[in-house]
């Protein structure tokens, strides 16, 4: 870590909400790689747990405090205060493997045309080891159809260069759940994103306050793909494959709408449905 005069190679950007209990083991993850030039910017997102006080027990961590925003208005404020030229981050009920942020510098080092990269992970449901299913397989590349369906890539196992970050846009902070799986997408039709085959990090699920667990989340899918094939900026063949995966996330959310008794939203869904279809190949 180098003192608050130097510049650092590596801005690690941790967003918190509530999260005391996991927040020291993602903060420690962090302060212990010792092979890498970085600094530690927190953004408590106003949590009204032990968060405040335990942050007031590091040293050499920029802490930032705003009212709730989010996670996307979160992360965005911490690049912004940030002075390195890669950025990674880091989710707070996650962690870090030792050698993680040394990995991917040189990564970048002996890549110098990559923007963006990941590591393989590790999956931890309950506290119990789980292995990830074929369909969450990391690939590397130009991955953006095989991204459409799942988002393929982990906020806490990205490391990008800033220039990049700035050029998209950063996260879209009108989206409360899977700004992750927009910001991936909008760069994946772009550009390449390099895989770390190692796994460098500790992805902990099944916990109550996991956004990816909540029901309904493919409304903000359809919302992100909406978006983007509205852009222009997806060749042909990704926009077909983008106008597919949306009338399918359609049908798919409008029938658990008409199962949930909510027919006005499900009869919305299956016209969306059927425009995109009218727009298909």
């Amino acid at each position: 870590m180098m003192s608050h005069a130097q510049k650092p190679r590596v801005s690690v950007i941790l967003p918190t909400y509530n999260r005391a209990w996991s927040l020291h083991a993602a903060i420690k993850s962090v302060l212990t790689q010792t092979d890498a030039d970085y600094e530690l910017i927190v953004v408590d997102d106003g949590s009204t747990d032990a968060t405040a006080t335990l942050l007031r027990t590091y040293d050499g961590v920029t802490v930032l405090r705003q009212t709730r925003q989010g996670v996307s208005a979160a992360r965005n404020r911490g690049v912004r205060a940030a002075r390195g030229e890669l950025i990674a981050f880091l989710d707070s009920d996650d962690y870090w493997l030792p050698g993680k942020l040394s990995v991917q510098v040189r990564y970048f080092d002996e890549n110098p045309d990559t923007l963006i990269c990941q590591t393989e992970e590790i999956w931890i449901r309950r506290g119990v080891r789980v292995n990830p299913g074929r369909r969450h397989r990391k690939r590397a590349g130009m991955i953006f159809e095989p991204s459409l369906a799942l988002c393929l890539v982990s906020p806490s196992a990205v490391m990008l260069r800033r220039s990049l970050f700035e050029a998209m846009g950063g996260f879209d902070e009108q989206l409360p759940a899977c700004e992750d799986y927009d910001l991936w997408l909008r760069v994946g039709c772009r550009y390449p994103i390099g895989l770390i085959e190692t796994p460098l990090i500790v992805k902990q699920g099944g916990h109550d306050d996991q956004l990816s667990t909540e029901p309904g989340l493919d409304r903000y899918r359809i919302q992100s793909l909406t978006k983007i094939i509205a852009s222009g900026n997806l060749t042909k063949d990704q926009r077909r494959a983008a106008i597919k995966t949306l009338h399918t996330k359609c049908l798919i959310y409008a029938a658990g709408c008409r199962k949930r008794g909510r027919l006005d939203e499900a009869a919305r869904y299956e016209k969306a449905a059927r425009d995109t279809a009218k727009h298909n190949l």
